[in-house]
């Protein structure tokens, strides 16, 4: 595989005898997730993967490259083109033992399988009081970035947000990808796994081979700061790092959601009170998106802490471009730098 041979050995000196000491692999999101599903599938047989051309192409980015050979046909299974059918099917597979890791290619076909989601999926586990679980996960792409056609860039995830009874995760880095992933194919209730594709290959980082865990739920503190909170999630954080790094007079606290629900409120509320500034930066349209929720926690429960009204920076209430506009429609570091500098200005 891919990912053996960024493993590198180097030679440690000890007083006794030499020791090759194995130097961590540096892999990107998509190296990070093939990694994870190969050692779960490898620690339980239960797990089962399916999806369009998951198998013998390894799907549309080529995250499950390879584990069709390794586990086969029966364990690694290409799907019709029917999302409602992935869905539906991994349902009766979870309730009746199995473990299936589904893959939805783009997030724009979420829509046809919301019917299997919302009114069966997320409602397993109150309809039958408690007698059955269902441990799913729905892997998906989502935003933009990519320059994609109609239907491949939205960033859909505040209707699951909304749904109660399924947990939301979007990771922003290949170590926390792997992590939650591992996590999320260990919970006992469905979840859906967004994977940020504009950042697919944009990042590495060093990623155990070992078996770790974050867990779901809890956020991130990327970088500690006084002056201000920015709050993001998936490519939005990448992007927002960048930004504040040209902002040398101003410290800022970054804080990287992983999990949209259940949403980490503790640590939004602790740092908004310490910083009494803030500002919330999504891809997804603005009206109704996650950074409206959390303006909402955050006057509930610290407005009195706040010196600056909170702002926030989105994609706009419209149709993700195509690709020749699609750069005035996403998030960029001038946007967030623009509005950063609003808030502190209004500050008292």
């Amino acid at each position: 595989m891919y990912y053996k041979k960024a493993v590198n050995w180097k030679l440690t000196i000890n007083s006794k005898e030499n020791k090759k000491e194995k130097i961590m692999a540096k892999l990107n999101i998509i190296e990070a997730i093939n990694l994870a599903l190969k050692q779960e599938m490898k620690k339980d047989k239960n797990i089962i993967l399916l999806g369009e051309d998951v198998g013998e192409d390894g799907g549309v980015f080529r995250v499950t490259d390879g584990l069709a050979k390794l586990y086969g046909n029966s364990r690694v299974i290409d799907t019709p083109v029917s999302e409602a059918g992935i869905v539906g099917v991994s349902i009766g597979m979870a309730i009746a033992g199995l473990k299936p890791v589904c893959e939805i290619q783009f997030e724009g076909f979420i829509f046809p399988a919301m019917n299997q989601i919302i009114n069966h999926l997320t409602r397993i586990r109150n309809r039958s009081r408690g007698r059955f679980s269902c441990p799913i996960v729905i892997r998906c792409p989502i935003g933009g970035g990519i320059k994609a056609l109609e239907h491949h860039s939205d960033s859909p995830e505040t209707f699951f947000i909304h749904t109660p009874g399924i947990k939301v995760v979007l990771p922003s880095t290949p170590y926390d990808t792997k992590g939650l992933l591992l996590s999320a194919i260990r919970d006992p209730d469905p979840v859906i796994f967004f994977e940020p594709k504009k950042i697919y290959r944009a990042i590495k980082e060093e990623v155990p081979e070992k078996e770790y865990t974050i867990p779901i739920g809890k956020a991130k503190i990327v970088k500690e700061g006084k002056d201000l909170t920015l709050i993001a999630y998936g490519s939005a954080t990448k992007t927002s790092l960048e930004a504040i790094q040209s902002l040398k007079d101003i410290d800022i606290e970054l804080i990287d959601l992983r999990t949209l629900s259940p949403l980490d409120t503790e640590t939004i509320i602790s740092s908004v009170k310490k910083t009494g500034k803030c500002v919330i930066v999504q891809e997804a349209q603005k009206t109704l998106g996650l950074a409206a929720e959390i303006i909402a926690r955050i006057n509930e429960k610290a407005l009195f802490n706040l010196e600056a009204p909170i702002d926030r920076v989105t994609g706009y209430d419209i149709i993700v471009p195509l690709p020749k506009n699609e750069n005035l429609y996403l998030i960029s570091q001038q946007r967030i730098i623009n509005v950063i500098k609003r808030v502190m200005k209004n500050a008292v």
